[in-house]
């Protein structure tokens, strides 16, 4: 994301600071609305989906069965949404990133429908990069409207700031995330002035969400009280281990994807895919659906209750679960899906060496699957310090971080150009 228009060369004063706070604010308190709101109707209708319905028809919840017929069923009315509404929901998918140019506002119905559709019925995606989407169409649109002097940069850098702010439930994740896509100007103060609205809007976001849903990263892992120099190893190769699976799936994303465009409709790429992630959620089970933020709650409530083959097997199968959705057609994110497949990788590596923390194998597992889908540093850092909220741990995750970084920088990105190549 460029936003040299939105800044000039000049020294930037404390009023024209200012008159960005108002309008930061409203974006950010509107992104976290947005996104309350398809979390709270997506929410809803996951418990008609897979407890009412169910229920009525006297079959198990997350019986093989139900979860192959549920996301077979997302897929095929998914893909009819697509091809009903304005604008087919948006882009491909796998041509997107997290914070991409706006798109028309009439795509932003058809998008958030199929978002709902996708988050309620299994299927492993979140919701970041649709509801950054939405929010950025929302914002450029209303800028234009009202503020048609201002560049559509100002408001595309709030809306992105305060849907991430609301994501993750502080200001600190966008601005760390925009520090990556906002070039520095030379000068004192140059990128906090940048930085400013962003930051409002973020943390509009992020207040608005924690006092409307009280959301939480922490998984209320085990303690970290002291560094022993086999944590340092043991730090690296799980970090390491969880870059190798994610770039797994990156250096599969072209193919498989070109394999669904084979099909001579999107309809039944959907389908498919759906077909396909039901089969996987009935051999890693019904943890491996949904976006996994509350079921990686679930996972680590009971760390020593597995053994290192099933959540290594949850592992994969909820990569090759994301690899599938991101790529056959439904519109969501892949962080907090990435986000399960390093909780599970970590804690078969806590399974495999009992003597490896839990919440070190977690955080590192995490960073590594993250480094490598969403190939972005300060993000992947955040994530996985977030998760145990135990600064003991940070100057393992920034020695793990190092030679993951190595392992993926310079490698094809999980996103495609429109000819279908992967980006680098």
């Amino acid at each position: 994301m460029s936003t040299d228009s939105a800044v000039s060369a000049e020294p930037v004063s404390a009023r024209r600071l200012l008159s960005l706070l108002v309008p930061a604010l409203a974006v950010g308190v509107v992104s976290a609305l947005v996104l309350l709101g398809v979390s709270l109707l997506s929410d809803k209708l996951q418990d008609v989906l897979w407890q009412t319905l169910p229920d009525a028809l006297s079959i198990g919840r997350y019986s093989s069965l139900w979860m192959i017929v549920m996301l077979t069923a997302t897929g095929l009315v998914t893909g009819l949404v697509i091809r009903a509404v304005p604008g087919r929901a948006g882009p491909d998918p796998a041509t997107t990133g997290l914070v991409d140019p706006p798109l028309p506002p009439g795509t932003v119905p058809g998008l958030l429908a199929v978002t709902v559709l996708a988050l309620a019925g299994g299927v492993s995606l979140g919701p970041e990069n649709p509801i950054t989407a939405a929010n950025i169409a929302l914002a450029c649109w209303a800028g234009r409207r009202f503020a048609p002097d201002s560049p559509a940069a100002v408001w595309l850098a709030l809306a992105a700031a305060g849907t991430i702010g609301a994501l993750f439930g502080t200001p600190v994740a966008a601005a760390l995330i925009l520090t990556e896509t906002l070039a520095s100007r030379s000068g004192p103060g140059a990128l906090w002035d940048r930085l400013f609205g962003p930051l409002a809007a973020g943390a509009a976001g992020a207040l608005t969400m924690n006092l409307a849903a009280h959301p939480s990263f922490d998984l209320s892992l085990p303690a970290y009280t002291h560094t022993h120099w086999g944590d340092l190893l043991s730090a690296i190769v799980i970090a390491s281990a969880g870059a190798v699976l994610g770039l797994a799936a990156v250096y599969a994303f072209p193919y498989v994807h070109k394999a669904f465009r084979a099909l001579p409709h999107p309809v039944l790429a959907l389908t498919l895919g759906g077909v396909l992630l039901g089969l996987l959620g009935a051999l890693g089970g019904h943890l491996t659906l949904f976006k996994g933020l509350d079921e990686v709650k679930e996972l680590t409530a009971d760390p020593d209750g597995r053994s290192a083959a099933e959540f290594g097997l949850m592992a994969v199968v909820k990569t090759a679960a994301l690899l599938i959705s991101a790529t056959c057609g439904f519109r969501g994110g892949r962080i907090f899906p990435a986000v399960f497949s390093g909780v599970a990788l970590g804690l078969c590596a806590h399974a495999l060496v009992d003597a490896v923390p839990v919440s070190l194998a977690v955080t590192c597992g995490v960073l590594g699957v993250l480094l490598a889908i969403t190939r972005t540093g300060w993000l992947s850092l955040f994530t996985a310090a977030v998760l145990a909220s135990d600064m003991n741990l940070l100057p393992l995750l920034c020695v793990a971080s190092l030679p993951a970084w190595l392992l993926v920088t310079g490698r094809p990105q999980m996103q495609l150009r429109k000819d279908g190549t992967p980006l680098r």
